[in-house]
């Protein structure tokens, strides 16, 4: 599968935001399967072998729909504190779902102002698109209409108040803080009851196999423990707790 990055112009505010899409960092990765065999704590413990100890999001950033894991490919926003409507409506919101692609995962900072930067019509053009499900490093609304869709939302808490003119997206694709947890478009975004796991685009490849090599183990000692096996020879033989 050929996959190329472009970039194009987002009018928002009266300015321009750009754009810029960058190719999956390997289209090839089935993320249904990814899905079905891991989870955000054994790509944690991966991220930490490989020497990436700092790659969880702290606490509060938790599942408001959905259920399972979701995993995906990281398209970042950063949303900031207006103090009127944009002259084009949201208008960069617009723009930056319009952009999703099947795999995407949008990951929003809208930290800095108490209002609902996603909602039901975000989802479900987020469907239509194909993204994976959502996390949100904020406030969402529409919770049951979201769940009734099926689409996995992580955030902060729900709150009815509407985005407009108190927060917009001022900057799409760059690289930012979400919930202690720098983050780029085109790292591997692994979210799940647990929270969120966000994987370097530059290691996603190497870390995708030990994750699934370790799941494989978690289960075998899984087995084995509810076998009756004792915890120091489930550690022996796997290496895993």
């Amino acid at each position: 599968m050929l996959m190329v990055s472009w970039d194009f112009k987002a009018a928002a505010s009266g300015t321009e935001i750009m754009i810029h899409i960058k190719a999956l960092a390997n289209p090839d990765v089935d993320l249904d399967r990814l899905a079905e065999l891991t989870y955000s704590a054994v790509f944690s413990d991966v991220c930490d072998r490989l020497g990436y100890r700092h790659q969880t999001t702290e606490p509060g950033i938790a599942p408001l729909t959905g259920k399972g894991v979701i995993v995906g490919w990281a398209r970042t926003a950063w949303s900031r504190p207006v103090e009127q409507p944009p002259e084009r409506h949201y208008g960069a919101e617009i723009d930056f779902l319009d952009s999703l692609r099947p795999g995407d995962v949008p990951v929003v900072n809208c930290s800095e102002r108490p209002a609902a930067a996603w909602g039901e019509l975000f989802s479900t053009a987020s469907v239509g698109r194909g993204a994976r499900g959502a996390v949100i490093d904020g406030f969402i609304r529409d919770r049951e209409k979201i769940a009734a869709l099926g689409f996995g939302v992580l955030g902060r808490g729900c709150r009815p108040t509407d985005s407009l003119g108190r927060v917009s997206i001022k900057a799409v694709d760059v690289d930012i803080d979400f919930g202690g947890v720098r983050v780029a478009s085109g790292d591997l975004v692994v979210a799940d009851m647990d929270g969120v796991t966000i994987v370097p685009r530059a290691i996603a490849d190497e870390a995708i196999k030990l994750a699934i090599e370790k799941a494989s183990l978690e289960n075998g000692a899984r087995d084995l423990l509810l076998a009756g096996g004792k915890m120091a020879d489930v550690w022996e033989k796997y290496r895993v707790l």
